[in-house]
């Protein structure tokens, strides 16, 4: 008699098809990136509910495939070969992106973006310009602080306020024109309107002149947000009401592609 089941090991198919081991571990580099990167062994234990055996099992794999380093203080960080996946993924998501950025231009008439939180930063992954002779333009991987910008507001709306106080400490708040909230009461008082109006403004706060309005990507795998954003002689108030609807339209729509990217399975 065997001494254990297909169905009790590590290498066993999943209620979902897939292999139990690899869920596993994907799981727990989740949960590592959740907790900031580092953790220790019982921490992943508490959080995961699997046994330390299984973790300590998991995580040795990782090691040796560079995915995960273990620190000389016996906790567990997220490894250097992440790094090229995570660039890959970005890249990738940002063509996914693509046409849906495109439909934004169609129908508000100005530029459309793509933006993700990459640790403390906001980082552009994907941009559509507008067809006006006049038009805003941001470089794709230009990285910004999340405080003087629209999509930044509209991913950190999303966070305990003691979060984004820890991460406007780490940052600073850098003006970057007259109108940028330099306070982290005043941006925190941002966030609330944020979450109430169920859209970001950047009204003058990153450039002189440039008006910006962005919702999240709700249920993405990533945080993620969209904008538009033009001259603030065309994206008014009045003309606001008309564009956030579309906006987020949109990123519900987006919101579906990125769950489900792989489209069939195999």
């Amino acid at each position: 008699m065997p001494t254990s089941s297909a169905s009790t090991t590590d290498s066993a198919k999943s209620s979902s098809g897939g292999v139990q081991s690899l869920e596993r571990a994907f799981d727990l580099l989740e949960r590592m990136a959740d907790a900031g990167g580092e953790v220790g062994l019982s921490e992943l234990s508490a959080s995961s509910g699997l046994p330390l055996p299984t973790i300590h099992r998991l995580m040795r794999t990782l090691v040796a495939c560079g995915y995960v380093r273990q620190q000389s203080n016996r906790r567990y960080a997220l490894g250097p070969r992440l790094i090229r996946l995570g660039e890959s993924s970005a890249r990738l998501l940002g063509t996914w992106a693509r046409p849906y950025l495109a439909r934004l231009v169609e129908e508000t008439g100005e530029t459309a973006n793509m933006a993700l939180l990459d640790g403390d930063e906001i980082v552009y992954v994907a941009q559509v310009p507008s067809k006006h002779s006049m038009r805003m333009f941001t470089e794709v991987g230009r990285r910004v602080l999340p405080h003087s910008t629209g999509v930044g507001k509209a991913l950190l709306a999303a966070f305990p306020d003691a979060e984004v106080r820890a991460l406007l400490a780490r940052t600073g708040m850098p003006a970057a024109t007259d109108r940028t909230i330099t306070t982290p009461e005043g941006f925190l008082a941002a966030l609330e309107e944020v979450r109430n109006a169920g859209y970001a403004v950047d009204d003058n706060e990153q450039e002189i002149g440039v008006r910006c309005l962005a919702v999240p990507v709700p249920d993405s795998p990533t945080a993620a947000a969209i904008s538009i954003s033009g001259p603030a002689g065309r994206v008014t108030e009045s003309a606001t009401g008309k564009i956030v609807p579309v906006l987020q339209q949109v990123a519900a729509e987006l919101s579906e592609v990125l769950s489900n990217p792989g489209g069939t399975t195999v």
